[in-house]
């Protein structure tokens, strides 16, 4: 029997080459379109063009945060309940105070703790020193039995009536330093492609350019999360010497880099002690008492506005969110935290709101936190942390042209870094099966 009529096949010049299969041929759609908030947010929140690719920054702790010592004797005695007093006090664990006992010593009124700071023993005023030895009488009408590493907490200074002005102590800055690093992202097509009409995207230099954008930007966002630099930072206080050093490329050129936020808290911080900023949090295990101890901790040093911003990975953000409808061991103990609902910031990125007893947590979902960073959430203070620039990005364009290269090779460039300060401000947390 003839064939009467023409069908639409699924084979011949009819199905490879004449029909028309897409809905949008110029649009393409995107996994990621905010890919860089940490690196958006310090580039809005400041950015400091620095006089030099490695770059230095002052900082001080006010030494009146925290002011005290320990007793460093085997067997010290007891303080009399008279005007005696009980002298050949050595000490170390000095923090606040002149770092050697001198002069500036007498006066001062103290507390004194056993050494997990958990019973006091009674008050003592410091009334002498010789060769960095105290004598200490009590203050309490009452004798105070020291021992070995008993800490003695200044609440103030107590001088007698008619008494000349006392001895006048000062500390100093420390300094802290970073580096920026030089990105360069390049692009190339030839001629001929760039002067194809395509489906898809029309232009593939213009898409090109689109995603190496991206890219520079996301790059720039890992280096200012996770990198190091070979001299360090002096975060710690004295342990790194300035220099300016780092590796070299296949032509003996320096490389340098910039320290990220999340290796300079690792190795920079302490994962106990006043000054906490690093947080292990085992899911199974994490309890109301340990959330409320924590989140004090990272809201110690308050914002004005009661805020602070956090990066998480997407492992991190479930796992407060869970937290929220109680269907785990936490929600079975008893406990929840409220988080709000998914907002955008004026910035371009989504963030939720979590509330803990202390402050308001920003939490925000942050892509290059995957991988091994799934879990880990960031708390930064906007104060100490800083976007560094020695040269802005830029876009450069058609960078090679010799003997008349039939294409177009263009690269986006820029010389950044990241500026951190008082490394104890901002925070770590890494979450953790049990």
């Amino acid at each position: 029997m003839a064939v009467t009529e023409k069908k639409l096949g699924a084979s011949g010049v009819l199905y490879t080459d004449r029909r028309d299969f897409y809905v949008d041929p110029q649009v393409t759609k995107e996994l990621w379109t905010d890919v860089a908030p940490f690196t958006t947010l310090i580039s809005n929140q400041e950015t400091r063009d620095v006089p030099d690719p490695i770059f230095k920054m002052f900082e001080h702790r006010n030494p009146w945060v925290k002011q005290e010592f320990s007793i460093n004797k085997g067997t010290p005695g007891t303080i009399p309940n008279s005007d005696v007093g009980l002298g050949s006090l050595p000490i170390d664990g000095i923090v606040g105070l002149a770092s050697t006992a001198d002069s500036s010593y007498i006066g001062l009124q103290v507390e004194v703790w056993n050494s997990a700071k958990t019973t006091k023993k009674g008050t003592a005023v410091i009334s002498a020193v010789t060769s960095g030895s105290l004598t200490m009488k009590s203050t309490k009408g009452a004798t105070i039995v020291l021992a070995d590493d008993d800490v003695c907490m200044v609440i103030g200074n107590a001088r007698g009536e008619g008494s000349s002005s006392p001895e006048a102590w000062a500390d100093e800055l420390s300094v802290v330093w970073n580096s920026c690093q030089i990105f360069k992202t390049p692009l190339q097509v030839t001629g001929t492609l760039e002067a194809a009409v395509l489906r898809g995207e029309s232009n593939e230099l213009a898409r090109l350019r689109r995603m190496k954008a991206q890219e520079h930007k996301i790059q720039k966002e890992k280096a200012f999360l996770f990198g190091t630099r070979v001299d360090g930072t002096n975060l710690s206080g004295s342990s790194d010497s300035f220099a300016d050093g780092g590796r070299t490329d296949a032509d003996g050129n320096l490389i340098r880099s910039t320290y990220g936020i999340i290796p300079a808290i690792d190795d920079y911080g302490t994962s106990s002690g006043d000054d906490q900023n690093i947080f292990s949090i085992k899911e199974d295990e994490y309890e109301y008492a340990d959330f409320v101890d924590d989140m004090e901790k990272v809201f110690q040093y308050v914002p004005e506005s009661g805020s602070k911003r956090a990066f998480v990975g997407a492992g991190a953000l479930g796992y407060w969110s869970k937290l929220q409808t109680g269907n785990n061991l936490a929600g079975q103990s008893g406990w929840t935290v409220n988080i709000g609902d998914m907002k955008r910031d004026s910035l371009g990125f989504n963030y939720r709101t979590l509330e803990t007893p202390h402050g308001m947590l920003q939490l925000i979902p942050t892509p290059s936190l995957r991988g091994p960073y799934n879990k880990y959430m960031v708390v930064v203070s906007d104060d100490n942390l800083f976007h560094a620039q020695y040269r802005p990005m830029v876009y450069q364009a058609n960078i090679k042209t010799d003997n008349a290269f039939d294409g177009v090779k263009d690269q986006y460039m820029s010389d950044e870094g990241v500026g951190i300060q008082l490394i104890e401000s901002h925070k770590l947390f890494k979450i953790t099966a049990s």
